[in-house]
């Protein structure tokens, strides 16, 4: 199953016969972007609100998450008839004929100043047939454009998928990099320990008991936990974007994972010097992958 990105636009153009042998022609457009949830919004000509139920229930069986707008513009120019007020334009003749003769002046009325009075000019709006013509031809469409809105989206989650797996693979050369240099940062953290330990108990302190506190806290302090569930999350990340489908929100949980286990690595090799420095260094990218990667998984559907 292909990852899908919430970020995808399809459009389709239609003309739609009629029976008076006219046409009706419109656009019917679909946009997605990121969004938490499945969040819908239509736009569509008045009198189809039960068009607008049945456009809504094929996105929610079509589409998981994301803003979603969809748009349906008609073309109206074949939809009016002109024409004109009879009874007012005879009135305005009639008024402007009778001021002429009474007041024995001279002059013909002027049709256009006649047309340019309110409501002078009329059109004529096609009936409900046209628009159970124009229902039934969407009806038709969405399915098809619905499918091509997921064939952009599954493009876009394609680009995603490779995008986190350099991230992944990133993030998998930085815990190895710490766990080379575990051993070494141990050992040096041990006898650190244990000479600041001596120095501040002085020689009659019982220096196998001193050890053994230092073994504690360098037990303590070992990252081993840390770099474990690092890679496990790491290989749990790359079974989810293997699989497909549904990802977004579980894959932003791996990362909340795999940040707390970056920082718990970060405070307990902190201080260390030396290596322990380069330690840091590599924590600190694995902050900065990890980080890159919850941006992109905004678009995760």
């Amino acid at each position: 199953m292909p990852i899908y990105s919430m970020t995808g636009f399809a459009r389709v153009q239609v003309q739609v016969p009629l029976r008076d042998q006219g046409q009706l022609s419109y656009t019917l457009s679909v946009k997605s972007v990121n969004h938490r949830f499945l969040d819908l919004q239509l736009r569509l000509p008045s009198g189809l609100d039960a068009l607008e139920a049945e456009l809504r229930k094929a996105l929610k069986e079509s589409l998981v998450r994301g803003h979603v707008e969809l748009t349906l513009s008609v073309d109206r120019s074949n939809q009016q008839k002109a024409g004109y007020n009879r009874d007012l334009v005879a009135s305005y003749l009639a008024a402007f004929a009778a001021a002429r003769d009474e007041n024995r002046l001279t002059g013909e009325p002027d049709l256009n100043a006649i047309l340019r009075l309110p409501v002078a000019l009329q059109t004529e709006n096609r009936g409900d047939e046209d628009l159970a013509a124009l229902a039934e031809s969407v009806q038709k469409e969405i399915a098809p454009l619905l499918d091509q809105l997921k064939v952009m989206r599954a493009r876009e989650g394609e680009s995603l998928e490779a995008i986190l797996n350099a991230t992944l693979d990133r993030l998998t050369e930085a815990t190895d990099g710490v766990a080379e240099l575990r051993p070494e940062i141990e050992q040096r953290y041990q006898e650190r320990l244990t000479q600041r330990l001596l120095a501040a108990t002085g020689s009659e302190f019982n220096r196998q008991r001193l050890l053994e506190e230092v073994a504690v806290l360098v037990e303590r302090s070992d990252i081993a936990e840390e770099l474990a569930r690092m890679r496990t999350h790491i290989a749990h990340f790359r079974e989810l974007l293997s699989a497909g489908g549904e990802l977004g929100k579980k894959l932003d949980f791996l990362l909340q994972e795999m940040n707390r286990e970056a920082n718990t690595l970060l405070s307990k090799t902190g201080g260390v010097g030396g290596k322990g420095n380069r330690i840091t260094e590599l924590g600190l990218a694995m902050k900065s992958e990890i980080e890159k990667a919850r941006e992109q998984i905004q678009n995760v559907e």
